[in-house]
């Protein structure tokens, strides 16, 4: 009878979840090395039944690492003899980089658009979290098990998670790009459960991109279009206007009936293409032109506009209607305002000699001219 005196799994493969150790008529001894390295977990069944379960380390198997088994087979203590059971090792490290995608489109019923059909695409990330429950719901008998071999069905419940996500929340579609993120961990939470079921976890989702419709994109381009034209409707009739001429170039028409027929349309093309101008013109034209203020430049004597801060004549600094110049700094301050408060000098003084209130820094009192120091 042949014994089996090491058991262990060296992983060489990206994709394998589960892998059964080839027992290939062979006994476990009692005192067989069993290696269960990191991000591994290895299964003991016996008869089908889920038995003990072991962590990374390294064990050398005997009744007391081996309880559950021992209470299946009834052991008694010291037992020594070889015996029959199933090792299955199970990968828990992290499978990333799961690409998804709809098949087919999910309808969104949108507050601008009305009902519509999007698209999307990204990443999304799973590990097994509860090796005996995931050997119990999928696993079987396989001798292994690959990650595509249950990728497909785990792409399902992730894309039903999505549809419900976007439609709880009534995201706009013009909004979605700016949500990928808060959908993506949404989603996550939602496909959580159904995973758990399988004794899997979700680790990440990732939406790529969420398309919509080409009509809609349309949409959004002429919308675009009108928000930098300021939605004004003589511009949005010129831009159309062009573009309708910019078609029937392209597209001549054939025979005597469709050059007649090219010509009219042409022409009906022109004169809308030329009203639009005109309309704009006259609209322009019609504007009314920026009332003067009244008040002239101090410099030059030309009328000045309300608000006006040169003179657009001789370029003259005009200072705000009730304000001064401070004495010291030259900047605009209050009138009666008695210190700047750009550089704090007082706006006025007192005459040395009668007393008499006079702007800060003259030379000469109004009163009585003495000369001020």
């Amino acid at each position: 009878m042949a014994l089996l005196k090491v058991i262990e799994w060296t992983d060489s493969s990206p994709n394998t979840l589960v892998y059964r150790f080839p027992m290939n008529g062979r006994e476990i001894m009692m005192g067989s090395a069993l290696t269960v390295r990191e991000s591994q977990v290895a299964v003991f069944v016996n008869k089908g039944q889920i038995a003990d379960i072991f962590e990374p380390g390294f064990y050398k198997l005997k009744t007391d690492n081996l309880p559950i088994l021992t209470k299946l087979m009834s052991w008694k203590y010291g037992f020594n003899s070889p015996f029959k059971a199933e090792v299955y090792y199970i990968n828990t490290r992290q499978y990333p980089d799961q690409k998804w995608g709809t098949v087919n489109p999910i309808t969104l019923r949108d507050a601008d658009f009305g009902m519509v059909r999007i698209r999307g695409f990204g990443k999304f990330s799973f590990r097994v979290k509860d090796p005996e429950l995931f050997l119990k719901e999928l696993f079987g008998t396989n001798s292994t098990f690959k990650s595509e071999d249950i990728v497909t069905y785990l792409k399902s419940i992730l894309i039903e998670s999505i549809s419900t996500t976007i439609a709880s929340n009534k995201i706009s579609a013009l909004d979605l790009a700016a949500n990928y993120k808060t959908i993506g961990n949404q989603v996550q939470k939602c496909a959580g459960k159904d995973f758990e079921e399988m004794g899997l976890s979700v680790v990440n989702v990732i939406i790529e991109n969420i398309s919509l419709p080409e009509e809609v994109e349309k949409a959004l381009d002429k919308r675009t279009t009108l928000g930098v034209l300021g939605d004004k409707m003589g511009s949005y009739m010129q831009v159309e206007a062009a573009a309708a001429m910019r078609d029937a170039a392209k597209n001549p028409s054939g025979g005597l009936v469709g050059a007649g027929v090219g010509l009219g349309a042409g022409l009906g093309i022109g004169n809308v293409f030329s009203d639009s101008f005109k309309g704009a013109y006259q609209n322009e034209s019609k504007a009314p032109a920026p009332a003067e203020s009244g008040e002239k430049c101090p410099k030059c004597g030309h009328g000045l506009k309300p608000g006006a801060k040169f003179c657009p004549d001789c370029g003259a600094k005009i200072a705000p209607v009730g304000t001064m110049p401070c004495p010291k700094c030259k900047a605009d301050i209050k009138i009666g305002a008695k210190f700047c408060p750009e550089c704090g000098a007082p706006t006025s003084a007192k005459c040395s000699k009668c007393g008499h209130d006079m702007k800060a820094g003259a030379k000469f009192c109004p009163d009585c001219g003495e000369a001020q120091k």
